[in-house]
């Protein structure tokens, strides 16, 4: 079981195994796809998103220049320093309550209007060269999970070829997959905004694109893939449909779905993932503990 060493032997690697050495004598490696999503599966996503404190000091930075902004709960959260309500956003949505969802999408999609494609990504650049995870008091580029790492590295070895397919906005996670993971950035598929064409460069706009969760997760990895996976690795409600689509091939499939129980490495909690867990029991899906699959969280803990 050489490359997966950061996971304790045991049935959430046995069931890895089995998988790639059934996918490698039965399929053909254009049609070994699997995909990833990434917020609490390759990196962490508490006490809140990582994108989300990328945005909330951009929210921040507005309030500032327009005290009027904090009329919206949003930016008045922003202005306050209060991550709990942006996380609570995305905790009711999960449970099938919008509300709070859509005034935090309304600020979130002003927030970068008008920059070109380059210059989201060196904001992007600069916040991962500066920022640290508030708890744990390291890099956010060093919040990968090492064993989630190893198996892109195990996959990608064995003939398959790796997407991230996540509700994360695509291109925050562009310019750093490569380094965190070797997912190139052609690879990534998440959520965006629109786009305009203007004196030869592309710029962001303030209208809503995709909102990369869900059905649409399967959507768009036909869409930009082209081929089914036969891999799927989630944590939460919005992966189910991603899970689905790549078991329901007749082909050797697998979906791994990450629960987070280690609240000494990490976090421990199931909010948001409550119906994931109920239907990996029932589907037979692979639940990778990390309390007691993982021998270690990220590099060196």
């Amino acid at each position: 079981m050489a490359g997966l060493e950061s996971w304790h032997d045991g049935a959430a690697k046995a069931a890895i195994v089995d998988f790639v050495g059934r996918a490698v004598r039965d399929v053909a490696p254009q049609e070994r796809v699997a995909v990833f999503d990434n917020d609490g599966t390759l990196w962490c996503e508490k006490p809140a998103y990582i994108q989300l404190d990328f945005l909330v000091r951009r929210l921040a930075e507005q309030v500032a220049a327009d005290p009027t902004l904090t009329d919206n709960p949003a930016y008045r959260a922003a202005a306050a320093g209060d991550l709990a309500w942006f996380g609570d956003a995305v905790t009711q949505h999960y449970n099938g309550d919008d509300s709070a969802l859509k005034v935090l999408a309304g600020a979130v999609l002003s927030a970068y209007a008008g920059l070109t494609v380059e210059e989201h990504a060196e904001r992007v650049n600069a916040f991962f060269a500066d920022a640290t995870h508030p708890t744990l008091g390291v890099p956010y580029t060093a919040c990968g999970y090492r064993p989630m790492v190893e198996l892109l590295q195990y996959l990608e070895a064995h003939g398959f070829t790796n997407y991230i397919a996540s509700g994360g906005g695509r291109d925050f996670m562009r310019p750093i997959t490569t380094q965190m993971y070797g997912v190139p950035p052609e690879r990534v598929i998440g959520s965006s905004v629109g786009l305009d064409f203007v004196d030869g460069n592309l710029k962001t706009t303030s209208t809503p694109e995709f909102l990369n969760d869900g059905p649409v997760k399967a959507v768009r990895i036909w869409g930009r893939v082209g081929r089914r996976p036969i891999f799927a690795a989630g944590n939460s409600n919005g992966d189910i449909a991603m899970m689905e689509y790549a078991t329901a091939a007749p082909n050797p499939s697998l979906a791994l779905l990450v629960r987070h129980d280690d609240g000494e490495r990490e976090f421990d909690y199931v909010a948001g993932a409550e119906k994931s867990l109920q239907l990996a029991e029932a589907n037979g899906w692979t639940v990778a503990s990390m309390r007691n699959d993982w021998t270690t969280v990220f590099d060196g803990r």
